[in-house]
């Protein structure tokens, strides 16, 4: 997934907004509480707090002899669904604040999708971009070993994520696979390389999920005017593993695409965009910024475009309270995690502008990790259109819960006094209400 200028998490506030990716993950969380009544108050408290967090710090020898320190995180937010799920990346910014609110946003996204884990994040604080092959190597096999029996196929299940890929995912299993010889140790990390027992499917997994709830939402006519994705103008912020297959499958499916972008700007082609093209340019020069016959735009150029459907699929903070008056599209569809402020939520919501949240419209790639992970444990290959069959299916049935529920809040509150209603609280309400639902029938032990 390609980048673009993101905030410190550690910023308390920018502007006078929070941007604690932390705080907006509770702040959402707790929007969401207000709407189920007979949640138990202990629960809640509960709910919000990771089950376990690790933070360690290991040497690594550098390429050239010198020795560099690195720090890694791991957060477990939640088991009551299942064994912790959630990806690795490696990233400057990574730190404890930003892998806590990436958990807890995973424990809600497997509990909406309905797959049996709960959340979990990790990372590594480093820049990819910096680091040799036999870096990242080096500085993945350690940052396993430090989390030794912390992860496993029935504990925490690690997957790629920011500036990981299916390479790293083959470390990450080769690591483990060595420390616990004679045992499958398959499903310990999903992403894998097919060789390796991944998944066909996995790599398109989190941008077709993106199309196939934008789809969904579409077809239930919450939008006038808009019941299909064909024709539509769609802007796409982020052109890499997450954003570029977005892009091609959504043209695929009849949308015209007139702009992307990567961390050093954008295109733009009202008549639509060559992805091809862009792709290619893309891989000899470094960034699509530059592809002829078009015209280039900043990250902020593509956010406030006029189009039908706008797709961050970057990192957090981007649609913001200096940026979110200027946004005109119909719809935001949220790729990236976190790519809407708490405040500019609301004022998308009073403009009439619907936001498809992150835990649903990026609920695709653990989906598909979740069947690499049944395939894996059953040894068993599932061809492509199987998958992707299974996908939908999943997609559908959790974006018609949240369209539904969003359809009763709406009506049950006509005038809520705690914040505009919207699809993300919608969603929030019903993962939280499962979980809850699932700690209470199992039972508080002792």
């Amino acid at each position: 997934m390609d980048t673009v200028e993101q905030p410190n998490p550690d910023t308390e506030l920018a502007n006078d907004e929070d941007l604690n990716p932390l705080h907006l993950t509770h702040a959402q969380f707790q929007r969401a509480v207000e709407y189920l009544d007979d949640i138990k108050k202990g629960i809640v408290g509960f709910l919000m707090a990771p089950k376990r967090s690790i933070s360690v710090c290991f040497p690594i020898e550098m390429d050239d002899g010198s020795v560099k320190i690195f720090n890694g995180y791991r957060v477990l937010h939640n088991r009551v669904l299942g064994p912790g799920k959630g990806g690795v990346r490696y990233h400057p910014e990574v730190n404890q604040t930003t892998v806590s609110a990436l958990a807890e946003l995973m424990t809600w996204k497997c509990s909406l999708i309905k797959v049996p884990f709960g959340g979990a994040k990790g990372g590594v604080q480093c820049n990819p971009k910096e680091l040799s092959k036999n870096e990242l190597r080096r500085i993945t096999r350690r940052f396993i070993t430090e989390l030794g029996d912390n992860i496993g196929p029935h504990t925490d299940i690690p997957a790629p994520d920011l500036y990981t890929d299916e390479q790293t995912m083959a470390w990450v299993y080769d690591t483990y696979d060595v420390m616990h010889p004679g045992e499958n140790n398959l499903p310990v990390v999903t992403g894998k390389p097919l060789e390796l027992g991944g998944s066909l499917g996995r790599h398109e997994a989190t941008g077709r999920g993106c199309l196939y709830a934008t789809q969904r939402v579409l077809a239930n006519r919450i939008i006038e005017g808009m019941e299909t994705v064909e024709g539509a103008k769609v802007a796409v912020q982020g052109f890499g593993q997450v954003g570029s297959v977005v892009a091609k499958l959504f043209q695929e499916a009849g949308a015209i695409v007139i702009a992307v972008s990567d961390s050093q700007g954008g295109i733009y082609e009202e008549e639509g965009l060559d992805l091809e093209a862009a792709e290619q340019y893309k891989f000899e020069h470094g960034s699509v910024v530059g592809l002829p016959e078009t015209r280039t735009i900043t990250n902020e150029d593509l956010l406030e475009l006029e189009c039908d459907i706008l797709v961050p699929a970057a990192l957090g903070n981007q649609i913001r309270l200096h940026n979110v008056s200027q946004v005109k599209a119909k719809l935001v569809v949220e790729a990236a995690n976190g790519p809407t402020t708490l405040e500019a939520d609301d004022v998308l919501t009073r403009k009439g502008i619907f936001v498809i949240p992150d835990i649903l419209a990026n609920a695709g790639g653990v989906t598909v990790s979740y069947f690499e992970w049944v395939q894996n444990i059953e040894n068993e290959e599932w061809d492509l259109e199987e998958v992707n069959k299974k996908l939908r299916l999943k997609m559908n049935r959790a974006s018609d819960a949240v369209v539904d529920r969003w359809q009763k809040l709406v009506k049950d509150h006509p005038e809520s006094e705690i914040a505009p209603i919207n699809l993300r609280t919608a969603a929030l309400v019903v993962a939280v209400d499962r979980v809850a639902h699932v700690t209470l029938e199992r039972g508080i032990w002792p």
